[in-house]
């Protein structure tokens, strides 16, 4: 694991906007995470979690605004800095006729230094069904291959988009504890969730998203106190509710 470097923050979204048509997916919404921190993204459907994602490792084109990821523009940046930054997107964008295995034993082999294909597998549970393709692997275990796949060349940036969504309990535990290791070890883990549970166990930094604007951004404790709500639900429900109502 190399360290993100001299940049106070790993990422930092400012004043960015993204329009699509009429829709204004993002107002000037402005977004930090810091290495070695796990920052979870939150806020209700079309709020502008996913766009800022992609729009963070280069799927998407600002309309406005400034992006830094370990200090670069990811548009403009060279593919050593992609090799930097591990990417789940909701859709998985996972290759459907190969086995899990094969899937993960090639993209290792895209990075310098990767981590242990077979011990991450392990880890996550893919070992049980590496041998089966993509297209056969139920929706759990196609979130299961995505984030080893996000995670396997040792990235010091991660965006993960929704990691926990349609996992048991005992696998959502297993990717929690997980991800507090991979952020302990000096990486940056941006997580957009949907559970208040998953980020009060996770984040040290909570950004909650409204309308393609930042709400409020800091510590559970922080948000709470800037809302006047003395939980993270609350304070999540007093910001949505001034908003969509």
């Amino acid at each position: 694991m190399t360290q993100a470097g001299a940049h106070p923050w790993a990422v930092e979204l400012r004043e960015v906007s993204r329009r699509f048509g009429r829709t204004e997916a993002l107002r000037g919404l402005t977004l930090r995470a810091a290495p070695a921190e796990v920052t979870c993204v939150l806020g209700p459907n079309g709020a502008g979690k996913t766009t800022a994602v992609e729009i963070a490792v280069g799927l998407q084109r600002p309309d406005g605004g400034e992006v830094r990821v370990l200090g670069q523009d990811p548009l403009a940046a060279p593919a050593a800095h992609r090799d930097r930054v591990g990417v789940m997107l909701q859709d998985g964008g996972l290759p459907q006729a190969v086995t899990a295995r094969a899937l993960l034993r090639h993209l290792a082999q895209l990075y310098a230094a990767p981590v242990d294909v077979a011990g991450l597998s392990a880890r996550l549970g893919i070992t049980d069904f590496d041998r089966t393709t993509v297209r056969r692997l139920s929706g759990g275990q196609r979130q299961r291959v995505a984030l080893a796949a996000a995670l396997v060349g040792d990235p010091d940036v991660a965006f993960l988009d929704e990691p926990t969504a349609g996992l048991d309990p005992h696998a959502r535990r297993e990717v929690h504890a997980l991800v507090r290791e991979v952020a302990t070890a000096g990486t940056a883990m941006v997580v957009t969730t949907h559970s208040f549970e998953e980020a009060q166990r996770l984040a040290d930094r909570v950004v909650v998203v409204v309308g393609g604007r930042v709400g409020a951004a800091g510590t559970v404790e922080q948000v709470c106190a800037e809302v006047g709500e003395p939980g993270l639900e609350e304070a999540y429900f007093a910001l949505t509710d001034r908003v969509l109502r």
